[in-house]
Order: structure tokens, then C-alpha cells, then sequence
């Protein structure tokens, strides 16, 4: 089992150029990154490199969507935007050769249907998976509950696969966050056979409070399995907000590297 430590969430009581040694002193195989685009692609990749860790994921530029805006990728009127995030992001794996990059859906807009929306993402996860497989990146989206983010686009497993199905590319796959489908009520073993054939990563926090495993409700053995019997055997990608700091409740990864 390969477990990233997602460093826009973990390790925050220091620099982000300073997290990747701080994760890989603390046990974990790789780190991930929200949107990294802060610290120069250079700095990171040194980095990295002084940490001996790779890069397994992160995230392209999504415009205002954190701040509670739209967002980039599925608004029919941002795609010069789109484009531009998406050149942003290629030069900057370039030189971090992150193994995955995840474009985030977004809300829907004002004035904007639902069906204009999913044809323009659709649009945009096909343009970006053509243009990172020339960098033998994978592209991924995924869906997030509703709950945390009221008014997202792609929301349940079936919302993601109609999406793939749409956009139609071997270099396009679903990213897979445990802690959303539980947050929204859905079974979370049934989401993963669901999408099983699918997922190109796999996230994860406790249920509810999306804390550390350990903190909620999850039943993490039999999630695992449930992914082994999906025939996954990528990446977990640790997101989730530590209840004190990182290195203090980190008993759940020695747990699972047993």
C-alpha cells in the first residue's frame, strides 16, 4: 500500500517547501498538493527531491472556486480561462512530473444549464488528458458531496461515470474521495464497485469531521478491501484535517502499513 500525505492539509505548521521531508520522516511513500502554484516549480521539485518523495497528485488551477465562485472547467464562458490554467499547470508538471493531475468540476453557474455545463467539462477533461499524456500524466475528476460544497456539478458515482463516459478517454479516470461519498450518505463500498475499472487515486478521511481514521464512523479494513477486490492498487492520498498537529495523530499509518 502506497500512502501520500496530502501537504495542504497536513504538516501546515511549516513552509510548504519544508513538508515533503517533514511527511517523509513521518512514515509516508509519497505527497500530494492541492495547488501548489505558490512555490516556484523549481523550489518544489528540490524539494522533493531532498525528501526522496514523488509527486502523486495535484490539482489544476480552478479559478475563484474556493472562494465559493464557479470555477474554471465547466463554465461555457471561462474556457479562455480554462486554457490558461490548463497551459499554467502543464509547464509546471513539466518540471514537478506530479504522477496525476485533477480537474475539479466546479459549480454550476448562474444562466448556465446543467447540460451546457457537463458538455463544456466534458470538453475541457478531453483537452487536458490529450495534452498530459504527452508528459504521461494521468488526468482525473472527481465528484465531491454537496454538503461541504453547495451547488457542485459532479456530486455520486453516477455522476462520474456519466462524465467519463462522455469525455471518452483512456487518459481520463475518476479520482475517488472516500470521506465525500460517505459525507453525502451513499454507501461508500457500493461507490467503489460502482466505479471499479475506474479509478486512477483514491483520498481519504474519517466520516464525519474528515479527520484522521480513527476520528469517525469509516470502516477503513473493509474499504480497503473492497478497493483490492475493485483491482486497485494505486495511490491513497491522505487528506483530511489532523486534530492537533500532523505528527501527533499519525498511530492510524503505522497501523496501516502493517
Amino acid at each position: 500500500m502506497k500512502i501520500a500525505a496530502n501537504l495542504s492539509l497536513l504538516f501546515t505548521d511549516r513552509p510548504l517547501p519544508q513538508r515533503p521531508v517533514a511527511a517523509r520522516a513521518a512514515g509516508f511513500d509519497g505527497v500530494e498538493i492541492q495547488f501548489p502554484y505558490e512555490v516556484p516549480a523549481l523550489r518544489l521539485k528540490e524539494a522533493l527531491e531532498a525528501a526522496g518523495l514523488p509527486l502523486v497528485l495535484i490539482n489544476l488551477p480552478a479559478g475563484d472556486l474556493l472562494q465559493g465562485g464557479c470555477g474554471l472547467a465547466a463554465h461555457p464562458q471561462r474556457r479562455e480561462a480554462f486554457a490558461a490554467a490548463l497551459q499554467e499547470a502543464l509547464t509546471y508538471a513539466a518540471m514537478v512530473r506530479p504522477a496525476c493531475v485533477n480537474v475539479l468540476p466546479g459549480r454550476l453557474a448562474d444562466g448556465v444549464t446543467r447540460a451546457e455545463s457537463l458538455d463544456c467539462l466534458a470538453q475541457n477533461l478531453r483537452a487536458a488528458a490529450d495534452a498530459f499524456a504527452v508528459l504521461g500524466i494521468r488526468v482525473l475528476c472527481e465528484a465531491i458531496n454537496p454538503v461541504d460544497m453547495p451547488g457542485f456539478l459532479v456530486n455520486t458515482p453516477a455522476d462520474l461515470l456519466a462524465l467519463l463516459e462522455a469525455v471518452d478517454h483512456p487518459n481520463c479516470l475518476a479520482q475517488l474521495d472516500l470521506y465525500h461519498m460517505a459525507r453525502q450518505g451513499l454507501d461508500v463500498g457500493e461507490a467503489i464497485r460502482d466505479l471499479a475499472g475506474r479509478i486512477g487515486h483514491v483520498q481519504f478521511a474519517d466520516c464525519p469531521g474528515r479527520g484522521e481514521p480513527g476520528s469517525g464512523d469509516l470502516d477503513f479494513p473493509a474499504l480497503r478491501q473492497a478497493l483490492r477486490s475493485a483491482g486497485y492498487d494505486g495511490w491513497f492520498g491522505a487528506e483530511y484535517l489532523p486534530r492537533g498537529r500532523t505528527e501527533e495523530r499519525l498511530g492510524w499509518l503505522a497501523a496501516w502499513k502493517r
